[in-house]
């Protein structure tokens, strides 16, 4: 059987998410803890998201003039948010990274590749990523440091940067993020399974019943 075949058999769950939000990372480290109480392997259909939607430019690059109302009173309540969950999951992270940071192009290269690779690459490399950003502090904006994450999962180097080039790929991962508000999500992380969903980092006994409803 095939990667493709094996991945249209395996249950998934959906989640939307941003390489730029700290609750995200959290979120998936909650879901990492259910996925080890499971016997059968729980797969990530990822969904990109933006959180700077309302400060784009039409050639998709951020306008930082952009009012979107989170000054800083609001990062310094999220940080504390942030830090009560770390706590919580034994987490640790950077919470210094510069928030202009933009992960548009993380999410043009990790879309590039879930549709092109197997699953197994596509999830080393997005951990790689959220890593990237939030152990190290790292620019996932930066289209080197995405090709050597990309090379260290197994990715070809020269198809990240040709991605990250592609008019068309950006377009369509555009197109995933109004897909996102449409389908009703708000706000990241939002999980998604058979009709019903959770969103926040939310902990692992709570996306225990939503996937397995006990």
């Amino acid at each position: 059987m095939s990667d493709s075949e094996s991945a249209e058999y395996a249950e998934q769950i959906t989640v939307y998410s941003d390489y730029v939000c700290p609750f995200c990372y959290l979120g998936r480290e909650s879901l990492r803890r259910y996925q080890s109480t499971r016997e059968d392997e729980l797969e990530i259909d990822w969904h990109p998201f933006d959180l700077r939607s309302q400060k784009r430019n039409p050639d998709g690059t951020i306008d930082h003039s952009v009012d979107d109302g989170k000054d800083d009173e609001y990062y310094e309540q999220a940080k504390e948010n942030v830090r009560r969950l770390q706590e919580k999951y034994g987490v640790e992270m950077d919470l210094d990274v510069d928030t202009d940071i933009d992960s548009l192009p993380a999410q043009m290269a990790s879309y590039y590749v879930k549709q092109h690779y197997d699953y197994e690459t596509w999830l080393d490399f997005d951990v790689a990523i959220f890593d990237a950003l939030w152990q190290d502090g790292a620019d996932i904006g930066d289209e080197e440091l995405l090709v050597k994450l990309a090379e260290d999962a197994g990715v070809v180097g020269d198809e990240i940067r040709s991605a990250l080039d592609d008019d068309a790929l950006r377009e369509e991962v555009r197109a995933q993020f109004t897909e996102a508000h449409q389908q009703g999500v708000t706000g990241v992380p939002t999980f998604a399974y058979d009709g019903y969903g959770a969103r926040g980092a939310v902990p692992p006994e709570h996306l225990e019943r939503l996937v397995e409803g006990v």
